[in-house]
């Protein structure tokens, strides 16, 4: 029926290889919008090759060196971290014994700060001398710049040789230059705050004369320019202070959370400041961008999921998320960029090789799912919020979603969507699963196009239920009736053709001749969330997922243990996301499985409590369970990821089993339960209209208790037992 294809090595050319290390597994970030560094624990970056450590702007890295050196030496470290608000690097660090001067170690304390803001990068270092008599130092900082793009980092291979960067001469600040192939001038340049040091070339020095119980203070920043702009010079303290007043502003799209649990409090703690940090100002308004380092841009179903998971206790940030993706709704076929009429983005970027096309993804459609989850995120936001302004303001949007998942969606006309890419440098797999490998049949070749993948299908359900709701209310009666009724069949259509009774699961897919990949996957588990699962089929569909050969003790696996593709230590078949367990979590919820949900919430909480800073990755192997062991750390994988920050709220939403209805004036709480180690549950200022809801939960030994403190006026709060 459709041609037959091969896979090579090619199709993989997207894959980050493990050979792409960080120096060491004890780095820092830093992340503000197009902008984030990684650092080691001295706040040191190191200039190694193909390593991954510098600072990036908009897909390119401007530094990839900053070494601070005292009497020529490396300081002695004394603690380093990331501070709670996620917004600034704290090193404290000392000497080490200098015999020439008589200088024992731990003389001199050197702190130093660090933080990104608005493309440019500041460093304030303080220098105190605890020694019973003055001393002299040489501190040096010594920078250095390749301008590399992220994706020849990655390990793709430049089509044309690179330019080299120049170190352009002068004594009061060190400026690198870079005219890419994209014909665009990037620049770094360091300033120096204060007086008393000398450059040279790209060494800057401090001679410092520190008298007993004497500190002494440096600053400088690093701007980073691309093309035509300019950066408004503002100093450290200043820079500082309005990151302090912007974090104000900023929680306050969040409601408050605190528990009984302080390890629990932390994670909430620290979920809400990486996903502010990854919340970035736009054209558009602010959009979540989807982690550091691979994915530091806007993509489509990251954004969205990202968006679900918050809508009920940050609905703002749905808002933003669709009026991003209305903006940049593909118009026309343009089949190099994947794009067709009504189609969602699936990532943009703006670095070199993107510019000159050289990777595909300056602005790439290559997704199957971001168009239908619009749509079903529209009518998510709709129900959650009646912001009738905002619909009415992307209804044409959603209109050409619906449009594009008839038209170009369901490539042969049979109902179910599919997908088969067309851009010659893009994706070969265009649902969340996007590695070449991810699609398999039982017996391990891989899936021929076109796709159509069984959550897809889900989605595609949700998108048609929703936009049949969205049309009743701009009484659009024959199309409002059109979706519900092609709803319905899909439905039906689907469990019929997708469901596996042998297997006690949806098949992962069903190839361009409709024949399907009897493989056991987690995307099964994602129909869940959708409403597509018939109730009859739902239970055994749980106990698969929870079967021992899906669950591992950390999460269920994307694969389940025995397929012939299995590899706990893949990116994609077998390993463990964080956010799809979320929102399978969410699904089981729905169809009244608590016990089971609550086993996945407990699963990634003990997993956030062995992991550095309380912050679950993009994802981590999927091996099973051992005492007294964390999971097992994917190598390459993003930290701080947003649709996994943020998995904590969805699955509180899970266990309170909690929905806001802003048409209907209703806030119900359908059977909630809380884990053993929450005891109580307090969340207060969750805006609801333009109004307050505040709580409490109490767990007991049989039954979940309530205390509305605070509830907007005219509406009604219903606790199902």
């Amino acid at each position: 029926m459709f041609p037959k294809t091969t896979v090579s090595t090619e199709e993989d050319k997207f894959h980050i290889g493990g050979d792409i290390i960080y120096v060491d597994d004890r780095t820092r970030v830093l992340n503000h919008f197009d902008t984030f560094g990684i650092f080691d624990q001295w706040g040191d970056i190191h200039p190694h090759a193909r390593k991954l450590h510098g600072i990036y702007h908009e897909g390119t890295r401007f530094l990839n060196r900053l070494e601070l050196r005292i009497n020529g030496q490396k300081p002695l470290l004394l603690s380093s971290a990331i501070k709670e608000n996620n917004q600034v690097l704290s090193v404290d660090l000392t000497n080490p014994a200098f015999s020439d001067c008589n200088m024992p170690e731990n003389t001199v304390h050197i702190s130093r700060s660090q933080f990104i803001r608005n493309g440019v990068f500041y460093e304030e270092i303080l220098l105190a001398n605890y020694g019973p008599t003055s001393c002299a130092l040489n501190l040096s900082l010594q920078f250095g710049s390749d301008f590399k793009d992220l994706f020849e980092i990655r390990g793709i291979e430049r089509k044309s040789k690179q330019p080299k960067c120049e170190l352009l001469p002068g004594d009061e600040k060190i400026v690198f230059e870079y005219k890419g192939l994209d014909d665009i001038t990037r620049r770094a340049e360091v300033k120096f705050e204060d007086t008393g040091y000398q450059i040279k070339r790209n060494l800057c020095l401090y001679t410092l004369e520190l008298e007993p119980q004497e500190v002494q203070q440096i600053h400088y920043s690093i701007f980073f320019n691309a093309g035509d702009s300019e950066l408004e010079t503002i100093k450290y303290t200043e820079v500082k202070n309005a990151i302090r007043e912007e974090q104000q502003t900023a929680h306050r799209i969040f409601a408050d959370i605190v528990t009984s649990n302080e390890q629990f409090n932390h994670w909430v703690s620290r979920s809400k400041a990486d996903l502010l940090s990854l919340l970035s100002q736009t054209r558009y308004g602010m959009y979540p961008y989807a982690g550091v380092p691979w994915y530091n841009t806007a993509f489509g179903r990251d954004g969205i999921i990202t968006a679900m998971e918050t809508l009920w206790l940050a609905p703002e940030i749905s808002k933003n998320v669709l009026l991003f993706l209305a903006q940049l709704q593909a118009r026309e076929v343009i089949p190099e960029k994947d794009a067709e009429p009504g189609k969602i983005l699936h990532e943009t970027r703006s670095g070199e090789m993107a510019n000159t096309g050289e990777v595909p993804f300056g602005k790439y459609y290559g997704t199957i799912d971001a168009t239908p989850l619009f749509v079903m995120l529209a009518g998510m936001y709709y129900e959650r919020t009646h912001d009738r302004e905002t619909i009415v303001e992307i209804w044409p949007n959603i209109k050409m979603a619906l449009f594009w998942i008839d038209e170009y969606g369901d490539i042969d006309k049979d109902g179910f969507v599919e997908y088969i890419h067309k851009s010659e440098n893009g994706l070969t797999n265009q649902g969340w699963k996007d590695s070449h490998d991810s699609v398999m049949y039982e017996n391990g070749d891989l899936c021929e196009p076109p796709i159509a993948l069984c959550e897809v299908q889900g989605y595609v359900y949700a998108a048609k239920k929703y936009g049949s709701l969205l049309a009743g209310i701009f009484d659009e009666n024959e199309l409002s009736g059109k979706l519900s009724t092609e709803a319905g069949n899909l439905k039906k259509q689907f469990n019929e053709n997708f469901w596996d009774s042998e297997l006690g699961c949806y098949v992962l897919a069903l190839d361009g001749n409709k024949k399907p990949c009897r493989v056991i996957s987690s995307n099964a588990g994602q129909c869940l969330f959708t409403g597509i699962v018939d109730e009859d089929k739902a239970r055994m569909l749980t106990d698969t997922l929870m079967n021992a050969n899906m669950f591992s003790g950390w999460g269920i696996r994307t694969l389940a243990d025995g397929e012939k593709r299995y590899n706990p230590m893949s990116y994609h078949n077998g390993s463990i996301w964080p956010h799809d367990n979320a929102l399978i979590a969410y699904g089981l919820s729905l169809y009244g499985f608590q016990e089971e949900s609550l086993r996945i919430m407990n699963a990634l909480f003990d997993a956030s409590l062995f992991i550095d800073l309380q912050r679950l990755p993009e994802l981590y192997c999927g091996f099973v369970r051992k005492a007294n062991e964390g999971p097992t750390a994917y190598p390459v994988a993003c930290s701080p990821q947003a649709w996994s920050v943020t998995v904590l709220f969805m699955l509180l939403q899970s266990c309170l089993k909690i929905s806001i209805n802003a048409s209907t004036k209703t806030i119900v709480f359908d059977k909630p339960d809380l884990p053993a180690y929450l005891e109580k549950i307090h969340v207060s200022k969750l805006m609801v209209g333009e109004h307050e809801l505040s709580f409490d939960a109490y767990r007991h030994e049989f039954d979940i208790g309530f205390n509305v403190i605070q509830k907007p006026p005219g509406w009604e709060v219903i606790i199902k037992k």
